[in-house]
């Protein structure tokens, strides 16, 4: 792990780091989500059936597996995709790979796309997109949480650190992560930056990021067939109105188009926790950037940040 300052301009003014923001991604990272996956789809698939599409349960889980195989043989291939542009590679973690999984097959067989639009018929962003993001809020709340092992050690050395503030980063609305995370009976409740929509992709959005080698950027080009998509204005603005206060931040997660790809470009460090599902390209891109570092273990965030330099 190293770090060093970033040539380029930053967006987001770093004032330096005794006033840390933590900003941690709940699911997957504060969360073993890929011991949760299967329920959730299992959720999910149930729900279509008899609530969404009608159709046999076990047509629904054939296709559903069918479709997850055909995915994973070209990773590159396949995406989660808002208003025509990639929000995440389908394979960046757990509970991603089930929601496009769930897109693709939606989006693929006509009578399952005539039957979500019909029960979608004032999406926000397109019905497919509304039912998967109806699907992962509604029975990810349901799921009982499955902390790691480090989690609330992790919080806690946060809490207690004077220079440190812990937020919890989270696409789902507030109220699910506060009750999971009562459970941790931590000495302080932590604030939670809710309902980020890491996912809301604008291709009219104008503002461009500063890249130390291509200039001013809205798509990065990380890997030979990845290119992350950095046009994600309600995140931006998330990320704005956290520093407004002056603070510094750092945001960790484990996963890199959804949270990690802005705030590098923005000048703030990011951490990648490595999980069994990570991609090599994802850990490749953070470990190369010097404001990034891959983490095999969540219990080493603590000492991780403290590696922080100065601005």
């Amino acid at each position: 792990m190293a770090f060093s300052v970033c040539s380029a301009p930053l967006t987001v003014k770093q004032k330096g780091y005794r006033d840390l923001k933590v900003i941690i991604d709940f699911d997957g990272t504060l969360t073993a989500e890929e011991t949760q996956v299967k329920a959730l789809a299992g959720r999910s698939l149930d729900t279509l059936a008899h609530e969404i599409i009608g159709v046999p349960r076990e047509e629904l889980a054939a296709d559903y597996q069918a479709t997850r195989a055909r995915l994973m043989q070209a990773p590159h291939q396949y995406w989660w995709e808002v208003n025509g542009l990639i929000a995440s590679y389908c394979d960046e973690g757990a509970f991603i790979l089930n929601t496009t999984t769930l897109q693709v097959m939606l989006r693929d067989d006509v009578l399952y796309r005539q039957a979500v639009t019909a029960a979608f018929p004032q999406a926000e962003y397109d019905p497919v997109i509304d039912c998967t993001n109806y699907l992962f809020h509604r029975h990810t709340a349901e799921l009982a949480p499955a902390f790691r092992p480090a989690a609330r050690d992790v919080l806690a050395s946060l809490i207690e650190n004077p220079l440190h503030t812990p937020i919890i980063l989270t696409n789902s609305l507030g109220d699910k992560v506060t009750r999971h995370l009562t459970t941790l009976a931590l000495d302080e409740e932590i604030a939670v930056l809710g309902d980020t929509r890491q996912y809301e992709m604008d291709p009219e959005w104008t503002r461009h990021f500063p890249h130390p080698v291509l200039g001013q950027i809205q798509v990065w080009p990380v890997a030979e067939q990845y290119r992350v998509d950095l046009r994600r204005p309600a995140y931006y603005r998330a990320l704005v109105r956290a520093a407004d206060d002056g603070s510094s931040l750092a945001v960790v997660a484990d996963t890199f188009s959804l949270p990690g790809a802005l705030p590098l470009l923005m000048g703030i460090p990011f951490f990648l926790l490595r999980t069994s599902y990570t991609p090599a390209w994802c850990a490749q891109v953070v470990d190369a950037h010097p404001l990034g570092c891959v983490l095999d273990d969540l219990a080493d965030l603590p000492v991780a940040l403290e590696a922080i330099p100065a601005a």
